[in-house]
């Protein structure tokens, strides 16, 4: 059996690891780099329980799960370990002393209050995403897997509909079965097979040179600006002595390239600058990398994972949304389950159902070119 994986992030790469360790050849194919895209961009925050009471629970926790046992299994590094997670709030306006509930961490601004602990070294952890990503393909590679750079441009169908390829840079590169897997990109693949609409959403980030001591929290941080803009910026520091700031979103274009993916103009320095409110050090710190991405979404906000209806040897499986990271693992190993075996064992997939949208009409996928 030979699986063909489209996109190099981490769905496809955690698919690659898990049909590795089966023993089934599989080839990811992607177009710009491994982990070019959201899952070297976002925050690398994993959470137990923040799914809890919705159709990703079962998902998530396997996955974290997960998380834990790679991080003991595979010989490599990707900055895996356990922290308190915090509730902060801060306003440039007004006093926020009365929402103080626990001491804040000494690198904080005086005025900005900790009101709740949201997660422990029990339930919540982070990982680097683009050394996770990378260590998965790596870890691929070592089981048989293979990596092509190219871009897909097509399937390969016969006549009744069954998917047995992808066409790459011109060229049929044949198989089994394929895996949508490109992110918000996937979107594209729209045009040739019958998937529902899938969006990206547009987020800024920032990885600052600082080290918070003496013990590292994650934060989410409600935020009023002095303008009276309300925001939530969440903080990541990270073992490798940097910290992670993300929180500004926008509705941008998806460019059909992700290479061509820059932050909005003055994107950036609003982010620095509300850090800066809450952090003050933090804020002033050296900055190590500007950066956006794009989450993949579909219309009723849950992951798209399944067989491809009317497309026998298709599958997808994108549209995590700010829980990609967190929940890769699980959707890795859950789609080589359904793949070698007819069915996932490990977590039900049948809330992920690519079937339960409609499928998006033709010549409505819309890409900034």
């Amino acid at each position: 059996m030979r699986v063909l994986i489209c996109g190099g992030g981490v769905i496809g790469t955690s698919i690659a690891y898990f049909l590795s360790r089966r023993g089934i050849e599989c080839t990811v194919i992607e177009r710009t780099g491994i982990a070019n895209a959201a899952s070297g961009k976002s925050g690398g925050f994993l959470a137990l329980d923040w799914c809890d009471g919705s159709p990703v629970e079962a998902l998530a926790r396997r996955s974290f799960a997960l998380h834990a046992e790679l991080a003991g299994r595979i010989d490599d590094e990707w900055g895996y370990r356990r922290l308190d997670t915090l509730g902060v709030v801060s306003s440039a306006r007004r006093d926020v002393g009365f929402y103080r509930k626990l001491a804040a961490p000494e690198w904080l601004a005086g005025s900005a209050a900790v009101h709740a602990r949201l997660g422990t070294a029990e339930t919540t952890a982070q990982v680097d995403p683009a050394a996770f990503t990378g260590a998965m393909m790596r870890a691929a590679l070592t089981g048989g897997a293979r990596l092509t750079i190219g871009t897909v441009s097509g399937v390969v169908q016969e006549a009744d509909g069954a998917v047995r390829g992808v066409v790459v840079d011109g060229q049929e590169l044949t198989g089994d079965a394929v895996v949508i897997a490109m992110g918000p990109w996937s979107v594209l693949a729209s045009r040739w097979l019958p998937l529902p609409a899938i969006y990206g959403l547009k987020g800024h980030s920032l990885v600052f040179r600082y080290a918070p001591e003496p013990v590292p929290h994650a934060l989410f941080v409600e935020l009023e600006t002095g303008g009276g803009t309300i925001a939530s910026p969440e903080v990541m520091p990270r073992p490798d002595g940097t910290t992670y700031v993300c929180g500004l979103s926008s509705e941008q274009p998806l460019p059909v390239d992700p290479a061509a993916v820059v932050p909005d103009e003055g994107g950036c320095d609003r982010l620095r600058a509300m850090t800066a409110q809450f952090a003050p050090a933090l804020g002033g710190a050296d900055v190590l990398a500007e950066q956006a991405c794009y989450r993949p979404v579909v219309e009723d906000g849950l992951p798209l994972i399944g067989a491809v209806p009317g497309a026998p040897g298709a599958y997808v499986a994108t549209a995590h949304s700010v829980w990609g990271m967190l929940n890769g693992p699980a959707t890795g190993e859950a789609v080589a389950e359904l793949i070698a075996e007819g069915e996932a064992r490990t977590v039900d997939l049948a809330p992920f159902d690519p079937a339960r949208l409609a499928p998006l009409a033709a010549g409505a996928v819309r890409v900034e070119v």
